[in-house]
């Protein structure tokens, strides 16, 4: 793999516990209808996530203004999400900062990190990476793995801030560290090519395999040519198209087309393909992945 995996991420949903059965909901129901604004949120999410009742989007859009208006800084956060999205309101990126700014001033990490997303990639507001790297060190700091991540990615491409190698290792290793998969794709990256770490392609399998087995494309794509052209490891023909072909499974067009070349060749690709040149556009860091993000 050449190229980072882009993870400016995330338009995430702050989540909580929603009811698990018609009845629970129901009784949520009521105590929301008394006026409490967590209640209402929890409402909300339920109809945005069919916990307990029916999914319906312009529901659960609903009950978020009513909570958000009394100041709920999780429904302001996910009422903002579904007008990035569009879902039960009419699209609108503006109308979601404004939302994600009154949730952020109460500190909400999801908030924070939605409001570097939106900055990096110039959503409902100019691009601005200083920005972007502004909020996404906030959410950093109080644990929100895809700001750290994204915090990583930043440091790593020189965004919003000098190009610093070390800083981006620590950043994904902090996010790898809670599971985040892209930062554990991306941490697999840095260890495989020597960036901010000396070249170790144990570490880089081993960051490379966590994410694969969340089912991360990249990983397995950067997994399969590693081991196919003996990058930092020993070269396994026979394992580099395994996870060849679970990344073609996924849809992974750069896989695909070195199958497609390795059928050509009886010794399995000896040919400079494209994925070896590197990954296709769609699978690089051009490409900005929206993710939920569990509150505590």
């Amino acid at each position: 793999m050449r190229t980072l995996v882009g993870i400016l991420s995330s338009l995430g949903v702050v989540f909580d516990s929603p009811p698990k059965s018609s009845q629970d909901f129901s009784r949520l129901l009521r105590k929301a209808e008394k006026g409490d604004p967590h209640d209402q949120f929890k409402v909300g999410l339920a109809y945005e996530t069919g916990s307990g009742v029916q999914q319906d989007y312009a529901h659960a859009a609903r009950w978020y203004r009513i909570s958000a208006d009394h100041g709920d800084a999780g429904a302001q956060n996910n009422l903002a999400t579904l007008y990035v999205k569009g879902a039960g309101v009419t699209q609108d990126a503006a109308e979601a900062m404004r939302w994600y700014l009154r949730s952020a001033t109460q500190n909400l990490s999801a908030a924070e990190n939605n409001l570097g997303a939106m900055y990096a990639n110039g959503t409902g507001v100019a691009r601005n990476d200083a920005e972007a790297v502004r909020w996404y060190r906030r959410a950093a700091e109080k644990k929100c793995a895809s700001a750290e991540a994204a915090l990583g990615f930043m440091y790593s491409s020189g965004r919003g801030v000098t190009e610093d190698d070390t800083q981006a290792v620590a950043w994904y290793r902090k996010a790898a560290d809670k599971g985040n998969g892209a930062a554990q794709v991306n941490l697999g990256y840095m260890y495989a090519n020597g960036r901010g770490v000396p070249v170790d392609g144990q570490e880089a399998v081993r960051w490379y395999r966590a994410a694969a087995d969340k089912g991360l494309v990249a990983a397995e794509l950067s997994l399969g040519m590693m081991y196919l052209h003996g990058t930092a490891v020993t070269r396994d023909a026979k394992r580099g198209l395994m996870w060849l072909k679970k990344a073609a499974s996924h849809g992974s067009a750069a896989a695909q087309s070195e199958i497609a070349l390795m059928a050509k060749s009886e010794e399995g690709g000896s040919g400079d393909s494209q994925v070896t040149r590197g990954m296709t556009r769609g699978e690089s860091n051009s490409s900005f992945s929206f993710a939920s993000i569990p509150i505590e």
